[in-house]
């Protein structure tokens, strides 16, 4: 499965490589300060999609990952190629639940149980950067071998082993969210007066029954969005039962 994927993507690359370069080149003229974020992995990270590729790196003789997905290069090498002579750099994002937090699920945010997350940022700045694309694609794959093993170290230790600073919760996004909840709850009281839906038992039954059925369908489709009930969760589990 894996092969087949590569190979797809490298065939569908030719194609799209012009649109992306034109894309990346008009933000040179963009009017205000932006982040670009690159997920280089190019898709989420399962215990199928760790075994394909680890058995993809013993294949070509790469370093073998534990913890991350080998880097498909094509598009970062693109992007520092492009936008290296207005982007200043290149921040190297790492992000890790500890093993006594839970995990930030889809779920746990509705209900509006928090989880720890450390994040370790580096900067790199683009005029260290590699000349030829060859040497970029090769610097990055490198900083996934050293992500690996930051990973190995804080799994075992349970910290980065570098400076921690507590952002806190920013007074910008609870305002944000106060806004919009005070939005919705007066949304909704306008509404229900207009419709009169909850003046007659018929309508409380009514609306019940709309709430009751919209958090079903929810939870069903937040269900099946963790990673450990996709279909190549379940197929890496089957690949260690049979073993």
């Amino acid at each position: 499965m894996w092969f087949a994927e590569y190979l797809f993507l490298e065939r569908s690359w030719a194609k799209d490589e012009n649109t992306l370069k034109w894309g990346l080149q008009r933000l040179k003229d963009f009017p205000r300060p932006f982040w670009l974020a690159l997920f280089v992995e190019g898709t989420r990270f399962t215990p199928a999609k760790l075994l394909e590729a680890q058995e993809y790196a013993v294949s070509q003789g790469l370093p073998a990952p534990r913890n991350v997905l080998i880097p498909r290069t094509k598009g970062f090498v693109s992007a520092v190629s492009v936008m290296g002579d207005f982007v200043p750099a290149i921040y190297d994002t790492t992000v890790i639940i500890p093993k006594d937090s839970p995990r930030p699920t889809m779920q746990r945010i509705l209900k509006g149980q928090s989880s720890v997350v450390h994040v370790r940022m580096k900067r790199h700045a683009m005029t260290e950067m590699p000349e030829s694309e060859e040497d970029v694609s090769k610097w990055c794959k490198d900083i996934f071998v050293a992500k690996d093993a930051l990973l190995d170290k804080h799994l075992a230790t349970g910290t980065f082993d570098e400076e921690i600073r507590p952002i806190g919760r920013p007074l910008k996004s609870l305002l944000v969210t106060l806004f919009w909840s005070c939005l919705l709850v007066v949304g909704a009281v306008e509404f229900f007066k207009w419709t009169r839906l909850l003046s007659t038992w018929q309508g409380v039954g009514f609306t019940a029954a709309g709430l009751a059925l919209v958090t079903g369908v929810m939870h069903v489709f937040i269900m099946f969005s963790q990673s450990e009930h996709s279909s190549s969760a379940r197929a890496a589990r089957d690949r260690v039962k049979k073993g």
